[in-house]
């Protein structure tokens, strides 16, 4: 029955992969970033990490920001290597394994990289929203950035 479906809808399918592969990248982005903001001060966590990731302290802009990029990093480096082994068939893939592809990956990534960032700053540094709400509205505004960018470029079909 699975297969069905999947024959049936195979845009959904690959959907619902690129957003499997997505959440992990974005369990990893936000641990990267519960990791910095911890690193930065610990005592504002009273010592414990799980307090980091719950987000019960007012960590600087500067940790919040670098958190920000380095969990980028993290969840861009898995979310390429993924995209191309399970999200996308490996009809559409041959362009992504190419240098000028990774480039092309890593371009559109770091636009979204730049509304994240751009976004935290002014969600959370200007108008002091609790940093992984601004953060979780974010994922969602450039995940739909990304599959739609890196599906029309990156991974085209040259059928569509």
């Amino acid at each position: 029955m699975i297969k069905s479906i999947i024959n049936k809808y195979p845009r959904l399918y690959e959907i619902f992969k690129f957003l499997l592969v997505g959440g992990f990248a974005t369990i990893i982005d936000f641990l990267v970033m519960a990791l910095v903001l911890y690193a930065f001060n610990p005592s504002l966590y009273n010592y414990s990490f799980i307090n980091a990731i719950i987000g019960d302290a007012s960590p600087s802009n500067l940790a919040t920001i670098i958190g920000t990029g380095l969990g980028f990093i993290a969840g861009l480096i898995f979310n390429y290597i993924f995209s191309i082994i399970f999200v996308f068939n490996t009809s559409n893939t041959d362009f992504a394994k190419t240098k000028k592809g990774f480039f092309i990956f890593s371009m559109l990534s770091l636009v979204g990289f730049f509304i994240h960032t751009i976004g935290m700053y002014i969600g959370y540094g200007l108008l002091n929203i609790n940093e992984w709400l601004i953060k979780i509205v974010l994922t969602f505004v450039v995940l739909i950035f990304n599959y739609i960018s890196r599906k029309k470029v990156v991974f085209k079909n040259e059928k569509e």
